[in-house]
């Protein structure tokens, strides 16, 4: 007979391993759908290379799009460390935008050295908001997390719908449904002249030190970590789970909240309801990608977005749709989830006459 038993103490190579191994057998898995799609294997690979190195543009687009799933990665990574599950990035995320446009079309008169950063802290704080509520309902009253912010996102979106159409709704817009612009002041840097990466990158690869330094080295870490092993002996060694739960549940949500913002503030300029084609969900590929490692969400994310950019590339060159980005990212989470079964778990044969 066959038994599913714990492994004792899987090594350190053997747990960074399983997703690096993942995504690469994501890749080659992807060879399946183009070889059906009439493409030539090799020469669509080459094209994915060529539209992620291939140039500075494309170089920079890469870490453009890296930079929201470097966020959200990070929010999905903190909450799911206290087993907290945070499905609700999406709606921070919006609700972080929707601060940075209240904020920053003309609110506060002020130079862009004090004016960037309040509303970097409004969207952080709309976001924290947005999931320090579900997670008040999961300490107070035992509500799913799962279920309340993955309808908040819906309901987010509804309100920013409704918002776009009135107090929001920039009145030079021609009638499309989208906010003022950003003053100028407002605006984050661009790190190099004609292209699209900003400074959201840097405050991103920050998030994640701080991150890593918060789990790893602090108290809170700790706790956050003993809460999300077993939250009974945490509580049973003097933790206060729910105030930890709750402290997870609002650095979450500020992280998601400042995705939100750097779409905003240093692409766009202007919200829409299609600011965000999925980071908040995507994000939770990234931190499972990433074994919930702060650090290696960065290189997660920028993995993702290399899959996405590329496969943009691939489409235009050679006529396949884009929508192949979509299925690499979804074997990616389908590897991960087995390969972290792998490393968690082993397969042992045992005899007729064993219990």
């Amino acid at each position: 007979m066959l038994r599913i038993e714990p492994r004792e103490s899987p090594s350190r190579w053997w747990t960074l391993g399983v997703p690096i191994a993942s995504a690469l057998l994501a890749l080659l898995l992807a060879a399946i759908p183009l070889a059906f799609a009439g493409a030539n294997i090799f020469e669509g690979y080459r094209q994915m290379a060529k539209g992620i190195f291939g140039s500075t543009f494309a170089f920079t687009e890469m870490l453009t799009r890296a930079t929201p799933l470097i966020f959200t990665g990070l929010a999905v990574t903190l909450a799911f460390r206290a087993k907290l599950w945070n499905i609700g990035a999406e709606g921070q995320l919006y609700l972080g935008a929707m601060a940075a446009v209240i904020v920053g079309t003309g609110m506060i008169d002020a130079p862009p050295f004090i004016l960037i950063p309040i509303i970097l802290l409004a969207g952080a704080s709309a976001g924290a908001v947005g999931m320090a509520g579900p997670a008040y309902l999961k300490t107070r009253f035992g509500a799913d997390e799962v279920v309340t912010t993955l309808l908040l996102n819906f309901i987010i979106l509804i309100f920013l719908q409704m918002m776009l159409e009135g107090p929001l709704k920039d009145p030079m817009g021609m009638g499309w449904p989208q906010s003022k612009p950003i003053v100028d002041d407002g605006i984050l840097p661009q790190l190099l002249p004609r292209m699209r990466v900003h400074a959201g990158l840097i405050i991103a690869l920050l998030a994640a030190v701080i991150a890593h330094i918060m789990l790893s080295k602090t108290v809170w870490g700790l706790k956050l970590r003993a809460v999300g092993e077993n939250a009974a002996a945490a509580l049973h060694a003097g933790i206060k789970v729910k105030r930890t739960i709750i402290g997870a549940a609002i650095v979450s949500g500020a992280l998601a909240g400042l995705a939100g913002v750097g779409e905003v503030t240093g692409l766009r300029g202007y919200l829409t309801t299609d600011l965000s084609p999925g980071y908040g969900y995507t994000g939770i590929v990234v931190a499972m990608l990433a074994g919930l490692s702060p650090i290696g969400v960065v290189i997660s994310a920028l993995f993702i977005a290399s899959i996405f950019v590329g496969a943009d590339s691939m489409s235009r060159a050679m006529g396949v749709s884009s929508y192949l980005a979509d299925l690499v990212v979804a074997m990616s989470l389908i590897c991960v989830l087995v390969g972290g079964f792998v490393a968690r778990y082993r397969i042992t044969r045992t005899g007729k006459g064993d219990v």
